[in-house]
């Protein structure tokens, strides 16, 4: 079949000009739609969680549409790559390997571990500036889920902790409560989701502060978008800065965790 000159020619300047106007009055958003409490369906199958709170908060700040797309994890970039969407707001962390792909703006949730144990336990895992102890970590048992982070900061940090490890968190909780651990480190949304405010997670909590690191952990989650966008880039940026003065985050944070999961004293990188 042969294809004009002249119909190629407004198919490709109809397409430049659909990704030209993408941002103009709609945000196509790619969320899991699984993920609860931060993007799934309710039972009324409305799209709701902490990331589609700051989804159609951002939207409403920016003026636009926000419309959702559900988008398995693993093709989440691929799929903004290719223009399935234009932001993804599924809680993605900002690592140095995925900002080689896409930009990020500045965190709206933050990536951070916890140590949980029981409530009775006196364990003395932090100094009284408030960092750990490694001399603490000799004499107890420790449970972590492998190839994640906390395994990455634990092996950096603790070389001598004495570790096990399991294959998912689901077994770490099930150890701790069977005392075969005598603390986990993890998520502290995925501790406090799935354990502590469960009746099997009765007589146990977070011990410590949030042990944060950027390098290992990452800065925190934030709205992932193609290279090339750096005008939306800012307003999202100033949209959740303004969320963040103004109680926002704090109010979104609140409906699904007894504790801020926004960062509340975050700062940009700086270069030198």
């Amino acid at each position: 079949m042969k294809i004009s000159t002249k119909w190629l020619f407004s198919a490709l300047l109809g397409a430049a000009v659909n990704l030209a106007t993408a941002h103009a009055g709609e945000l196509r958003v790619g969320i899991e739609c699984t993920s609860f409490p931060f993007n799934y369906r309710d039972a009324n199958g409305n799209y709701a969680g902490y990331d589609v709170d700051v989804a159609n908060e951002i939207g409403q700040r920016l003026g636009d549409k926000v419309e959702f797309v559900c988008q398995k994890w693993d093709g989440m970039i691929p799929a903004l790559l290719a223009n399935k969407f234009d932001l993804v707001v599924a809680s993605m962390g900002i690592t140095e390997e995925r900002q080689k792909k896409i930009d990020f703006s500045r965190p709206y949730r933050i990536s951070v571990g916890r140590l949980v144990a029981p409530t009775g336990a006196k364990l003395a895992l932090f100094k009284p500036d408030g960092t750990l102890d490694p001399e603490a970590f000799k004499s107890i048992k420790v449970g972590l889920q492998r190839s994640t982070t906390y395994d990455d900061w634990l092996k950096a940090k603790m070389p001598n902790a004495n570790v096990m490890r399991y294959d998912t968190v689901e077994a770490l909780f099930l150890d701790i409560k069977a005392g075969r651990v005598d603390t986990i480190m993890t998520n502290p949304m995925k501790a406090h989701d799935a354990f502590l405010s469960k009746p099997e997670g009765a007589g146990f909590g977070f011990v410590g502060p949030e042990i944060s690191d950027d390098k290992l952990f990452g800065a925190g989650a934030g709205v992932g978008l193609r290279k090339g966008n750096e005008a939306l880039l800012a307003k999202i940026d100033k949209a959740i800065a303004g969320m963040t003065d103004d109680g926002s985050l704090d109010r979104f944070s609140k409906k699904y965790f007894p504790f801020p999961i926004y960062p509340r004293d975050w700062k940009p990188a700086t270069t030198n």
